[in-house]
């Protein structure tokens, strides 16, 4: 291997082939605009980018039970056999969230492999740093697609980097949505801890995540939710966010940070109800980058995940994820300037294509933004989940 010693960037153009259909709201055309947004504003040179092979028979089944991936395979077929087409319900392969569609194991196992080789480049020091936008799959269970996510490329990056590194793992998920398939996945395990921050289950898919689901066993307190509440804002998610990671990774100490940035907890996402701005996804990767170095000589793989508005959303906050990551100076200038206007090719390119008016600025002008008339009591309620996440942290 070479020693990179900066950061690397896991993209591969087949992994926006992960595709159910045109209607779906999980669109992969926010990959490749993420991607040209970074290279319009000179973040992303070639020296950076690395593609990665597909996962293995057994990286999946670390994960994932025989009979499941073999349903999989089954129905990636142009033309599934019909016994395999009945089956599908069994498998959660034939919902309006996650149809079966053809070639999906094969693109979905491309896209495990992007995570595990992140691990890789990690954990033996090649790189520092290690993003995959393609990742963070976090619903998928052990037998059972759900929520958009077929095989669940964060649980095998961990299982991976456990078995092949001995590594004990912090996994961060910042989605909207519960990270349930990655916490059922290491419920018992004490050699992982996971923190998920995400609008309360009571409204939002997939109705888990409560403050009092902790681990079992040896795991008890390793696993920890702080389920926030809709109309939540920057200030308040960011209070929670921090002061539970804080603590958490203080008490775990891990070898290896895994997060997932689904960023549909943005104000303009249509699937939730959380409210808030693009400063969230400035802050919240600064202040891992900062506890990687600070806990686990630096060690931290990023992975993507939610976020269904494409145009406004997701290539600025996936952006912001890689400028922190791998330092850039155009950080500086936004510390400046925090108006800072997107590269105006990048803005000429899209606009047309977008049904939306594109935010043409880095950071959202949310001085403009309507208050939320019940900010305070939305504040108060999180504060109190807040405490009792960390109940068992301290």
């Amino acid at each position: 291997m070479t020693n990179r010693k900066q950061p690397v960037f896991i993209y591969d153009e087949r992994e926006t082939q992960y595709k159910f259909n045109d209607d779906h709201p999980f669109n992969q055309l926010r990959l490749t605009m993420t991607v040209d947004l970074l290279r319009q504003a000179g973040a992303l040179p070639d020296s950076v980018i690395v593609t990665a092979q597909a996962a293995t028979e057994q990286d999946l089944l670390r994960v994932h039970t025989p009979a499941y991936i073999e349903a999989v395979k089954a129905l990636s077929s142009p033309q599934p056999e019909e016994r395999w087409i009945k089956e599908a319900g069994r498998f959660g392969l034939d919902t309006d969230d996650t149809p079966y569609f053809p070639g999906m194991h094969e693109i979905t196992a491309n896209v495990v492999g992007g995570s595990i080789h992140a691990v890789d480049l990690v954990m033996s020091g090649e790189a520092p740093h290690a993003l995959h936008l393609g990742g963070g799959l976090h619903h998928a269970m052990q037998s059972k697609g759900a929520g958009f996510c077929v095989y669940n490329d964060a649980s095998a990056a961990i299982a991976y980097a456990k078995e092949k590194y001995g590594a004990k793992v912090l996994y961060i998920d910042t989605d909207v949505h519960h990270g349930d398939g990655v916490q059922w996945s290491f419920y018992s395990d004490p050699q992982v801890a996971t923190l998920s921050i995400h609008e309360t289950g009571k409204y939002l898919f997939p109705g888990t995540g409560a403050v009092n689901e902790r681990g079992e066993g040896e795991a008890f307190g390793t696993k920890v939710n702080v389920p926030v509440e809709p109309y939540t804002e920057d200030e308040s998610w960011l209070e929670c966010f921090s002061e539970v990671l804080g603590e958490l990774i203080a008490r775990f100490q891990p070898d290896l940070i895994i997060s997932q940035h689904g960023c549909d907890a943005h104000a303009f996402d249509p699937l939730a109800h959380v409210h808030c701005s693009m400063h969230v996804y400035k802050a919240m990767p600064e202040l891992i980058h900062r506890l990687a170095h600070q806990w686990c000589a630096g060690r931290w793989v990023a992975l993507g995940g939610g976020g269904y508005d494409i145009w406004r959303v997701v290539p600025r906050a996936w952006s912001l994820l890689w400028l922190v990551m791998s330092e850039q100076a155009l950080l500086g200038q936004l510390e400046a300037e925090p108006q800072l206007r997107l590269p105006q090719a990048w803005l000429n390119a899209w606009q047309g294509k977008s049904p939306v008016q594109l935010v043409d600025t880095w950071l959202d002008p949310v001085e403009t933004w309507s208050p939320i008339p019940r900010r305070q009591a939305i504040a108060e309620k999180n504060r109190q989940t807040k405490e009792i996440a960390m109940m068992y942290l301290k």
